[in-house]
């Protein structure tokens, strides 16, 4: 940030809160998979949307390039970034580093009442998969996102639980770019396997559980042949 842009704010504090709604509408937009990877995030359309100078909209697209859902290029602007082959192995890799963390923390701390908040989650997945359409596949992708948000909070570690809202919006890029059936494998019923362990106090099992969860997401990636089109390959169809 610049001086000019900081002395900017603090003469007029809602600027900060107007750039974080932005970061939000937009960031939502990139998580449900609205935006897709690629697409240019103009300043100038974005600021007339909003309302709001291109300064502010600059402050929230640095927000975003922060968490890695943006990127920007020098005198081509700012564009959803579109995640490489390697950097969506890592994210399954972190992915499984910290949430097999959160399943031990987690399991420590649930109450009946986190079971419960949980288990009525489950119920609004599974009503997601039963609709149709572009909006309610969406829901359905974000509620399952959320499923494991819900698991970083109750942790109670806030560094996991950012860490985490990180990785899960990375991950629905990763799958809007690579995955094979265009939807997130992330399934209703490993999520209810995953906490009837929890319940249970079977910490080794839910650990389990999510590992293999986690592997599900990543399988139904096409890793291989998005490595394979170099190219000597694109050239030649």
């Amino acid at each position: 940030m610049t001086a000019k842009s900081s002395l900017h704010k603090q003469l007029d504090p809602n600027l900060e809160d107007r750039a974080r709604a932005i970061r939000d509408a937009l960031r939502d937009a990139i998580v449900d998979r609205r935006l897709a990877p690629g697409t240019k995030l103009s300043e100038a359309e974005v600021g007339t949307l909003f309302d709001v100078s291109r300064t502010v909209v600059r402050d929230a697209l640095q927000m975003l390039a922060f968490e890695g859902l943006v990127r920007t290029e020098r005198n081509r602007g700012a564009f959803v970034s579109n995640p490489s082959t390697e950097e969506a192995r890592q994210v399954f890799a972190s992915r499984r580093l910290i949430e097999a963390g959160i399943i031990a923390a987690a399991a420590e701390r649930i109450t009946s009442s986190d079971i419960a908040a949980l288990r009525e989650h489950l119920k609004e997945e599974a009503r997601y998969r039963t609709e149709r359409g572009a909006n309610a596949r969406r829901a359905e992708i974000k509620a399952s996102g959320d499923f494991h948000l819900m698991l970083a909070k109750v942790a109670g570690n806030q560094v996991l639980e950012k860490f985490m809202d990180e990785l899960v919006a990375r991950s629905s890029l990763v799958i809007a770019l690579y995955g094979r059936t265009g939807i997130s494998s992330c399934g209703h019923d490993e999520h209810d396997e995953i906490l009837n362990a929890l319940e249970k106090g079977e910490v080794e099992k839910a650990t389990h559980l999510m590992l293999h969860h986690i592997d599900h997401i990543e399988a139904d990636l096409d890793l291989t042949m998005a490595e394979a089109r170099t190219l000597k390959d694109a050239l030649a169809l």
